[in-house]
């Protein structure tokens, strides 16, 4: 099947730099509306939903896993790279997916999940029957110590060791995560020549690009040397809750390998084969992910962004917070382009995480809206998050994450992110289904219906869209640097130029007016059409609660 990679009715060429400052809209696809009632979203639901997105001004869906998986972690354990799961519908449903996406001008990207299988995948099953078959060095396999423990002192992600015996041959496996997920070995060029070819048979397929899971866990170390213990003061739970032991150690074996390095460079030579594709990796890693995101994206034969973790932990951004971030990247991986979110389907959802009660809750999320879609990067909007929907509580009888029922109660897991779409508020089942889903809809988010706030012009979604647009109208927004970073109080302002033009950003992100200061006397436009109200004084620019300024420097 061929599909352009350009917007419907258009002869141009496609545009490779699509990518830098586009808007991504994530998809959790067990999530997003059910279309076969059976309380699982699927293929077709999100090809019935696209219309919504086109609508937003997305410039891209990612649509996390949908492969053939026993879905012990919810299709982050393939089984069958190069098909679809049956609950999710078949290849014919994803073609016309494709297909309608790009009818709306809209790119797809597909989560790839490459460091490891399902333990159900036919190269593992392969692999585990001996010691002397063609798969065996395909999995990262070790004899036991002397005393038969495990070969070093690595862990899992998901709590204890990163290690499980496998009676069969008689040697363990390494596991970054779940002991049913275990880890390739990309020392053996035969895998990597492998999984770039699952990546070949989705670009000859028509996708535009890839999200590259847990993109720095590829390799691991050939000695299998122990990990160093980490200092208290050091220990980081961005990448894994503060109760688990993962984050007492530094991790530099188990994953960050240079070795990597090598293999991105091959993995962008495949992309460079097709008209516009590209990839955005995941970067999970508390001490090192500055240093990784300039090493995987500096060059222009790595990849192309590296989706960043900085604001998906509780810190809630000030402007301190926000000036601090950025100032680190502008000054320590300038060459770099990160992929930014405030939420996705692994972390508490941030109209939680950084709640504002009362009359301004609302009026908060559209600056953070705003703020995200400000910054020099691309952008990842998760599914609701553009309604303001909020995490929900999950009680432990109904949950089904892993994650959450091995460290419950203290770490409740990521359900309550990933809970169904909701699309009006009328029906039982807020339209996601007829049937009751896989997770509970919360009937607070009934009432954050997308049906609910459509056409409302003080509404977060119509936020969205109106922002959007006015983004799409200023290129600065888009590809443009970012300078003169400055922090005043609650106020945080930067300067985003693009060839002669130059835009001054400020946000105040508290409840009280105030006044940021333009940075010269040249002439200056205030911008309108992005949903906030301010007025130049002087040599400054005056902002009521939570809301952003937009000038144009002459």
């Amino acid at each position: 099947m061929e599909i352009s990679n350009t917007t419907s009715g258009s002869n141009a060429a496609p545009d490779k730099d699509w990518w830098r400052g586009a808007v991504i809209y994530q998809i959790y696809p067990r999530s997003y509306q059910d279309t076969n009632n059976d309380g699982i979203g699927d293929l077709a639901g999100i090809t019935q939903r696209l219309d919504h997105i086109a609508e937003l001004g997305a410039d891209a869906i990612w649509i996390s896993p949908f492969f053939t998986s026993p879905m012990k972690d919810f299709g982050y354990d393939v089984s069958n790279y190069i098909d679809i799961d049956p609950m999710f519908g078949d290849l014919a449903s994803f073609d016309t997916m494709v297909s309608r996406a790009h009818e709306l001008g809209v790119k797809v990207m597909i989560d790839l999940v490459l460091s490891h299988t399902s333990d159900q995948h036919a190269w593992f099953a392969e692999s585990s029957a001996s010691q002397d078959n063609d798969k065996h060095d395909w999995y990262v396999w070790a004899d036991a110590k002397p005393d038969g423990g495990p070969p070093n002192n690595w862990l899992s992600i998901f709590g204890g060791p990163g290690w499980s015996w496998n009676s069969t041959r008689c040697q363990y496996y390494q596991h970054n995560f779940l002991t049913s997920q275990p880890d390739l070995n990309f020392h053996n060029q035969a895998v990597r020549d492998a999984v770039l070819e699952v990546a070949r048979f989705w670009l000859d397929r028509g996708v535009d690009g890839f999200r590259l899971d847990t993109i720095n866990f590829y390799f691991c170390d050939e000695q299998l040397r122990d990990n160093p213990a980490l200092a208290p003061e050091l220990r980081n739970a961005e990448i894994a809750p503060a109760v688990n032991p993962y984050n007492h150690q530094n991790h530099l074996y188990d994953k960050n390998r240079p070795e990597n390095l090598a293999f991105l460079e091959r993995f962008r030579a495949l992309l460079d084969e097709y008209p516009a594709a590209t990839a955005v990796g995941e970067v999970g890693d508390a001490q090192y992910g500055m240093q990784i995101l300039q090493d995987y994206t500096k060059s222009t034969n790595r990849m192309h962004m590296c989706y960043t973790f900085d604001f998906l932990s509780g810190d809630r951004p000030t402007a301190a917070r926000v000036g601090q971030v950025l100032q680190k990247f502008e000054s320590e991986a300038a060459d770099s382009w990160v992929c930014w979110a405030f939420s996705n389907h692994d972390v508490v959802r941030h109209a939680t995480r950084w709640q504002v009660p009362g009359e301004y809750e609302t009026q908060h999320l559209k600056l953070l809206a705003s703020l995200l879609m400000s910054m020099r990067g691309s952008v990842c909007v998760y599914q609701g998050e553009e309604l303001g929907l909020p995490e929900v509580e999950i009680p432990f009888e109904k949950l089904q994450d892993p994650y959450g029922i091995r460290f419950w109660p203290k770490f409740k897991g990521r359900d309550g992110c990933r809970t169904p779409m909701v699309w009006e508020s009328t029906s039982e089942f807020a339209g996601f289904s007829s049937v009751e889903p896989w997770l509970p809809i919360d009937e607070s988010h009934k009432q954050l219906a997308v049906a609910v706030q459509a056409d409302d012009p003080t509404s977060l979604v119509e936020h969205y869209r109106m922002f959007l647009t006015f983004r799409k109208g200023c290129v600065p927004l888009v590809k443009g640097t970012l300078e003169d970073i400055n922090v005043s109080g609650n106020i945080v302002s930067f300067l985003r130029t693009h060839g002669n033009e130059t835009v001054f950003c400020a946000f105040n992100l508290s409840a009280n007016p105030a006044k940021a200061v333009l940075p010269d006397q040249r002439e200056c436009e205030l911008l309108q059409g992005h949903g906030f109200d301010s007025v130049l004084s002087g040599d400054a620019v005056e902002l009521p609660p939570y809301t952003a300024a937009y000038v144009r420097l002459g």
